[in-house]
């Protein structure tokens, strides 16, 4: 779990900060998302005078299809957190404080601890890649017949001609 204590941040003079680090973290991203290594980072929390600011980097990796071949691939995940969590409570009386003003900015719990597991999920869902591959170089499937060329590199079809373009292909030849 991703959840840390940061009452004693949170009564220190504002710009204090300490750093996490982040190591062998096992999350559920989302059942199409699945990550093949552990997250591991640093997270370094300040106090911000209203709440607590969130910045650091993580890596990962997820389990993808290579968009060319389609053989199971790896793509590994850089994500930067810069977020602000406010708290739900005063710290002094603890009073509920008003949330209406900002709904949609991370909360701290009533207990006075940041959760960053759903910060670290959205990070990642938003990083996975569009077109993962296999390697830079991958060939890919032949158009034609749907071999993977990386495995047959030679592989190549003879200019066979669609018979509804062969008229076509004889006005070419009568232009040179």
């Amino acid at each position: 779990m991703l959840s840390y204590n940061v009452a004693d941040l949170l009564r220190a003079a504002p710009g204090t900060s300490e750093r996490l680090v982040i190591d062998e973290a096992v999350l559920t991203v989302a059942e199409d998302l699945v990550l093949t290594r552990p997250v591991r980072g640093q997270v370094r929390l300040s106090h911000s005078g209203r709440g607590i600011l969130v910045q650091g980097h993580l890596e990962t990796a997820l389990a993808e299809q290579c968009s060319r071949c389609l053989r199971p691939a790896e793509a590994p995940l850089g994500v930067d957190l810069d977020e602000e969590a406010l708290p739900s409570l005063d710290l002094a009386t603890g009073q509920p404080l008003d949330t209406s003003d900002e709904p949609d900015v991370m909360r701290l719990t009533d207990h006075h601890e940041l959760d960053l597991e759903s910060a670290i999920r959205d990070a990642i869902s938003l990083a996975e890649p569009i077109a993962p591959l296999c390697r830079p170089d991958c060939p890919g499937l032949c158009k034609t017949c749907g071999q993977d060329l990386a495995t047959a590199p030679d592989h190549a079809h003879p200019d066979e001609v669609d018979p509804r373009l062969a008229a076509l292909a004889d006005f070419r030849e009568q232009l040179q």
